[in-house]
């Protein structure tokens, strides 16, 4: 009896591991290549053709095809043919960023920028991907589950709400409106009065912090706002954690 629950046992362990492996198999980088129909040179149209300023930063050849395995989407689709063919997008002189496979200019990639965040490692399933920010700590994400029924829609994290917002587009649409979208309406309350004259330099690692913090009634008014440049993974972190500590607080009050 001992013997058959044993074995039992063995079995059981062994079938969870040829599951896990299965869910974790990745596609290689010849599989994830499209040279039919690929995106890019659609992509490179809507560059031609767009009404923001666009910058499409220089790519590592090497850091691509890591970026391209590491994150499992095909240059079929829009993602990957910008993660394959740029290290990132400069909208606005930098004040939107598009990630890429990474550049010395914009200094991460679509799955490096993930890990630890939306994945543990790379091959994970995320409930939510991060595709791009901004200078004032906004963040854009395709959900996967995360924030809603409308898989593979783009959402922004406004940082004077600290919510996710639905922007009712997936990724194409959301690189169309990137490219020819009116920012400064999308941004009215984010963008200070001299904004333009700080972004050009921007190291795209970086992006502002702002107190009285924008979420607040004392934040309403970006133009009275002190600000000070930190790293942008600092600033997600910090987001991050004031997010769930309010919704406790607020669960807490309405009980």
């Amino acid at each position: 009896m001992k013997s058959a629950f044993k074995r039992l046992l063995i079995l059981s362990i062994s079938l969870i591991s040829l599951n896990t492996f299965a869910q974790n198999k990745m596609q290689s980088l010849d599989e994830l290549i499209n040279k039919t129909d690929p995106a890019w040179p659609l992509v490179q149209k809507w560059v031609d053709s767009a009404k923001n300023k666009v910058e499409i930063l220089e790519v590592d050849s090497v850091n691509a095809k890591q970026a391209l395995v590491n994150t499992q989407v095909s240059t079929y689709s829009t993602l990957g043919a910008v993660i394959y063919n740029s290290g990132g997008i400069m909208i606005d002189n930098g004040w939107l960023r598009i990630l890429g496979s990474g550049s010395a200019r914009l200094n991460r990639s679509v799955p490096e920028w993930n890990k630890g965040k939306t994945i543990q490692e790379y091959g994970d399933k995320p409930q939510y991907l991060l595709i791009a920010d901004d200078a004032a700590g906004g963040f854009f994400a395709i959900n996967y589950g995360a924030f809603g029924q409308d898989l593979k829609n783009v959402y922004y994290f406004a940082p004077n709400s600290l919510n996710w917002e639905p922007l009712g587009l997936g990724y194409s649409e959301f690189i169309r409106f990137c490219f020819d979208g009116d920012l400064s309406s999308f941004y009215k309350g984010l963008r200070w009065s001299t904004w333009d004259k700080f972004i050009a330099k921007l190291d795209g690692s970086k992006s502002y912090s702002f107190y009285p913090y924008l979420w607040t009634a004392e934040g309403t008014d970006i133009e009275k706002c002190k600000r000070k440049l930190v790293p942008t993974e600092e600033l997600f972190n910090f987001n991050m954690t004031k997010q769930k500590e309010l919704k406790t607080e607020g669960t807490t009050d309405s009980q």
